[in-house]
Order: structure tokens, then sequence, then C-alpha cells
């Protein structure tokens, strides 16, 4: 199975993203095609030891900036990085992708590409959230849908609710709504009549869950489910919380030399801390719902990121989440 790599996106250009692939080739045996400018790849390429028949070049002159209308480009630049790997994808040369460039422009390519998944109205971008122990919790939609019907967050929670069944091991997930309040006359219109339709659904729905649960310190939850608008100011929120946390402790740290010698004793510690907390960890968000698997990562993901970005590739498409996603829709009428 070969996963296809937008090499050229993203913030920091090739580098990570070949060293990433290299590492995935190297640890996990997985096959990667690398899309982007022939020539640049090829050369960073040269850095590495490798099995040279698991990876190879498709070039790609043109990327997709992070500033590009992404329907506009999609359709003006074909030749594009982001635009071969999707194709790659549709004509079943590889069995997924990953992209750390414009989250538009994979959306727009995947669906223009690839389609929906037979009765899926709206895709939902799934994103992984640490937790204070075990597994992440899934939050859906990340950003995907800023308006959403309360069917299409029905949708979003069966989809969560398997992916997290098939690829984080959760045996029975426990699904909830992001709400301010846990009483169930809580919410919005679209929080209260979403919460009518999960309660007749065959799963494991827990109600209301307030923004406290959603990193294990209330509830137990396992996938989430909300508008795109709230759930991407969640993880915004989320991504500048963490970042000012580490930065609060490690200018506190430089200013004592009493703080230094305690967080050298605690580096252990703090590094696993940090490792949790990562979202290099789970390589990106699943854009679930199209007729392919698409990782959308972080623009500045790092060779961790993109190595486990081709591993949950290759899982999803071993445990066939889309096939998965297409028989509960069907079975359940949703």
């Amino acid at each position: 199975m070969w996963v296809a790599v937008d090499a050229m996106s993203g913030d920091f250009g090739p580098a990570g993203l070949v060293e990433g692939s290299v590492d995935a080739v190297n640890q996990f045996g997985y096959s990667v095609v690398l899309v982007g400018d022939e020539e640049i790849l090829s050369e960073e390429l040269l850095k590495y030891e490798y099995d040279t028949s698991k990876i190879r070049v498709v070039h790609a002159p043109e990327v997709v900036g992070m500033n590009d209308s992404p329907s506009v480009a999609v359709r003006s630049m074909p030749d594009s990085s982001i635009v071969q790997s999707v194709k790659l994808v549709a004509d079943r040369e590889c069995v997924g992708l990953f992209s750390p460039g414009n989250t538009g422009a994979s959306m727009a390519a995947s669906l223009l590409y690839l389609g929906r998944i037979n009765g899926v109205h709206r895709p939902s971008i799934a994103v992984p959230l640490p937790q204070e122990e075990g597994k992440p919790l899934l939050l859906l939609d990340g950003g995907a849908n800023v308006d959403c019907k309360p069917e299409y967050l029905a949708q979003f929670a069966l989809m969560g609710e398997i992916y997290a069944r098939e690829i984080f091991g959760v045996t029975e997930p426990k699904i909830g709504i992001l709400s301010n309040g846990e009483e169930d006359k809580k919410g919005n219109a679209l929080s209260l009549k979403t919460f009518e339709i999960l309660k007749k659904m065959p799963i494991k729905f827990i109600g209301n869950v307030e923004g406290r649960d959603l990193y294990g310190s209330g509830r137990e939850v396992d996938v989430v489910v909300c508008d795109g608008f709230v759930g991407n100011i969640v993880l915004k929120a989320t991504e500048g919380l963490s970042k000012s946390i580490f930065n609060i402790l490690k200018n506190n740290i430089a200013e004592s030399s009493i703080a230094k010698t305690g967080a050298l004793l605690l580096k252990p510690t703090l590094k696993a801390m940090r490792k949790r907390m990562d979202y290099a960890e789970y390589g990106g968000a699943i854009l679930l719902g199209v007729n392919g698997t698409c990782i959308i990562g972080h623009g500045s993901s790092s060779a961790l990121a993109v190595k486990n970005a081709i591993r949950v590739v290759i899982e999803c498409a071993r445990t066939e989440v889309n096939i998965r996603i297409e028989e509960n829709l069907i079975k359940y009428g949703i």
C-alpha cells in the first residue's frame, strides 16, 4: 500500500516532509509517493538511506498557498502538489494522502476528485485531542462546516464512533455534544435538535458535555460533536493555551536557579507531558466522509507528525474505516 505525501506545502518546505516519509519507510516499511517539484525532492532524498523501491517522486510543479482561494486554486492549478496527491488516491495508486498545506484546498480537492462516501451529507474534520490518561478524544467538526444541520452532527457522531473504535481501539465509544451545560435542556437550537436525534441512535450517547470535559478532567467521553465554527475556535484556543503554558514554564524556570534545578529533576516528567500534548503524536486530523483517506496536518508539521500521519493512513486502509462508515449509514438510515 502506497501513501501520497503533499511534499511541497506547509510552512517550512519539503525538508521535514521528506524526513518524516523516510522515517515511515525505514521504521514501518511503508511505501510513500512524494508529490512536488521532482528536482528539489530528489535532491532532498540524497541526504538519507532507505529502500529506494519504497519511495518514488511524482512531479507537481505548482503549490497552493495558504492564502489562496481553495476552490479557485484547485481548479486552476491541476499540477499542484495537493491536487496531484488527491488524484493518486482517486486513481487507486495510493490508499490515502497527507497534506500540511491549505486545509480548504485539501477539502476542495478531496470533494472534487474523491467525492463523498455514499450517504454522507458533509465531510467532517475529526481532530484527536490529548487526554490526561488513556486514548485521545475525537472532536468533530474541526472546521470543515461552520454552519451545520442536526442531521450533519448526527452523521459526525456515527463517523467519529466508528473511527474511535477502529483506529483508537475503544470498544464502546461514549459520544457527547459540546454544549454550555450538562443538563439535557441546555444548548442552542442546533445542539438541542441534535440531542433528540442522537438519543435514538444505536450509539452510547451520554448527552451534553462541557468544554472542561474535552481533556479528561471531567466526564468520560470519547467522541464530541459540534459545528465547525465552534470546533475550530476550540482547537485554536487549545493550541494557544498549550503554547502559553510551556512558554510561561520556560520563562519562570529561566529566572531562578532553584527552578532550574527543579526543572532538571523533573525533566523526564516534563518531557512525557509535552509528548502527550504534542499533536505530532497523532499525525494530524482526518477528513471523514470523503471516499478516500485524507489526513490534514499542521502547517508546521514536524518529521514525527509526517511519520505518524502516514501510519494513520495505513491503519485506516487496513481497518476499512470508510467501508464501515458507509455500511452503518445505510444500516441505520442516518
